[in-house]
């Protein structure tokens, strides 16, 4: 995986676009991560749901559509309701995505062709141990899956066909099961891509002793997400009720070993998400909200793999764009089994002449 040079861990960086940009910020000082964290995606900012002009919801449609001629990328972050103990705020999930997309908008607007964000899901579903926690809002998978893909559909309507489905919660399986149901259904050519926060940058969540900056490994409401709280939103963080939590005592678990655990650091044979049956309920087990040393937390933990996550969603939209430049999609005919002819007026500019929209074309898919 990597190598220990005069006493620092290096991960492997592939030979990519992206290996490339993730091996620079591994390599940057502190103060270059802060000064690019501040100068370039203007992190902490005040949350933009409100903002004219940030979101597409709050965006004046002539507006909305110069915008979309520059750039027809659009992140949907998605996030969740939960509990995330008493220091934390239960639109954690949320705000992590959210604020993270805006900070991308921002950076990419300087470009004059800002990235599209729309307003985040608020509500996810949640593995089985998650079930009875208070504070916690649970939507069962059908029901998730079913607005994902009806999202999908109206976005794509309205020109919106490159979509980054932004996530940072226990529900990726479910998010990437909505995207391959969408083209199954319909079969609308497009590019769909579901990228999860902690696995898309996993070397930056490592401990020191692997050369990242957290004392312990991602759980949950722990000293990583509560770092990154702490430096995305930090009016809504208070710290006096942090706290740390450990395994149950009187409680037999399976051997370390098996899954990896939040961060998905690809060392274990299994992801946390493959299993079942053997994990306590939250609320018998910590009831407190909290998995993991809450109280570790700093902010400037959270700055490189904020920085990172930033920097990949910059270079996603950037490659997606510059393979299907504005208004082209992957041929039809090569990645759907609808015919070039067939989709000719469907993807035309939404409302311009000739134009069709998408509802009025029947499915093919056997969904």
């Amino acid at each position: 995986m990597g190598e220990k040079k005069s006493g620092r861990f290096t991960p492997f960086f592939e030979n990519t676009s992206v290996g490339k940009m993730k091996e620079r910020i591994w390599n940057m000082s502190d103060e270059e991560v802060d000064r690019s964290l501040t100068e370039e995606y203007g992190i902490p900012s005040p949350g933009e749901m409100d903002k004219p002009g940030s979101y597409i919801q709050n965006t004046p449609r002539a507006d909305l559509v110069k915008n979309r001629r520059k750039n027809d990328v659009v992140i949907i972050p998605v996030g969740s309701t939960e509990c995330h103990g008493d220091h934390l705020i239960g639109g954690h999930d949320t705000l992590q995505v959210t604020r993270i997309a805006e900070a991308v908008r921002r950076k990419t607007a300087k470009t004059g062709a800002p990235v599209n964000v729309v307003y985040p899901i608020n509500y996810g579903c949640h593995p089985p141990w998650h079930q009875g926690m208070f504070g916690t809002v649970m939507v069962n998978d059908e029901a998730f899956e079913q607005s994902i893909m009806h999202i999908m559909y109206g976005l794509w309507n309205d020109g919106f066909r490159k979509q980054i489905w932004f996530n940072n919660h226990a529900q990726q399986n479910e998010i990437e099961k909505a995207i391959k149901r969408f083209m199954n259904t319909y079969q609308l050519p497009g590019f769909y891509v579901a990228p999860e926060l902690q696995r898309t940058v996993r070397e930056f969540f490592e401990t020191k002793e692997y050369g990242g900056k957290f004392d312990t490994r991602f759980i949950h409401a722990d000293e990583a997400e509560t770092s990154m709280g702490l430096l995305l939103f930090p009016e809504m963080v208070k710290m006096e009720h942090a706290v740390d939590t450990g395994p149950m005592a009187d409680y037999k678990y399976f051997p370390d070993g098996h899954f990896d655990l939040s961060a998905e650091e690809l060392l274990r044979p299994n992801t946390y998400r493959t299993r079942a049956g053997d994990l306590p309920l939250e609320i018998v087990a910590t009831p407190e909200g909290v998995v993991g040393k809450a109280t570790l937390a700093d902010a400037d933990k959270a700055k490189p793999p904020i920085l990172a996550v930033c920097e990949y969603l910059v270079l996603l939209q950037e490659e997606i764009l510059e393979t299907w430049p504005v208004g082209t999609v992957p041929e039809p005919e090569k990645t759907t089994f609808r015919t070039n002819k067939e989709m000719e007026p469907y993807l035309k500019e939404p409302g311009s002449k000739g134009w069709k929209s998408v509802y009025s074309l029947p499915r093919i898919g056997p969904y």
